[in-house]
């Protein structure tokens, strides 16, 4: 069962879930922007159990702890989610992970890492939400050591500020993109600006949009949750740790 422990980042402390399942790799798991909670532990706990130590970190310290910014309703209730979002200032908090917070944030998220599972030993990442972006700049910050991207309902990979996610896509890690369908933050136009932008580089990718999925879909927290495209995006999660950590 993932523990809670505790991540010196230079600019606070930051929490996060470790889940130790073996020692195949590590995968450093970036949360929704919902927040660090129970169902995250749920999702390392999952990773974890084939074979491998996973890190899920709060990413949003700078504005609270875990616990400071978790939501106070049952967002299964599709109007508290709704008021969640209008409400908790999330907006304001994923506007203050600035890129260059976010590296060096990741800097100190894989230094973490590197303690369970050793200096030597391939890394892989997985985002959902606002953390697919995430997982897309830690592989562009650590090329070949990080050697696997998960990017599942994401949003804003592709935009037009030069910082984009996509415009730090790699040829030494391993991309699977699993896009909400009909997701105003990732249109189909997008994903096929992210395709080209993982072809420009020679990068081997899956880059698909899963029919009839919300954006949100693997939180069986909220509202979002579809059980068909969660279990689709484990399945693939799977199977690419399998090819790339082992």
């Amino acid at each position: 069962m993932a523990e809670l422990i505790e991540i010196p980042t230079g600019e606070g402390t930051a929490e996060a879930y470790l889940a130790q399942g073996g020692s195949k790799g590590g995968v450093l798991l970036f949360m929704d922007a919902i927040g660090l909670r129970p169902r995250i532990g749920e999702m390392a706990d999952r990773i974890a159990s084939w074979g491998y130590t996973v890190l899920a970190p709060n990413v949003f310290y700078r504005d609270g702890s875990a616990e400071e910014l978790a939501p106070q309703g049952d967002l299964r209730i599709p109007e508290e989610r709704e008021k969640f979002f209008a409400t908790s200032g999330v907006s304001q908090h994923m506007e203050n992970l600035t890129p260059e917070r976010a590296a060096t944030d990741t800097a100190a998220y894989v230094r973490t890492l590197q303690q369970y599972v050793g200096t030597e030993t391939k890394l892989a990442t997985t985002g959902y939400c606002m953390g697919a972006r995430l997982a897309m700049r830690a592989a562009g910050q650590f090329p070949g050591l990080i050697v696997a991207v998960g990017g599942f309902h994401g949003g804003g990979l592709v935009t037009d500020d030069p910082q984009s996610p996509h415009t730090t896509v790699t040829n030494q890690a391993e991309y699977v993109f699993g896009h909400a369908d009909n997701d105003r933050s990732m249109t189909p136009e997008n994903v096929a600006t992210l395709g080209r932008a993982l072809d420009a580089v020679g990068a081997t990718y899956t880059n698909e949009i899963y029919a009839g999925a919300p954006h949100g879909y693997t939180m069986s927290d909220t509202s979002m949750w579809n059980e068909e495209a969660a279990e689709r995006h484990f399945t693939a999660l799977q199977a690419l740790l399998a090819r790339t950590l082992g």
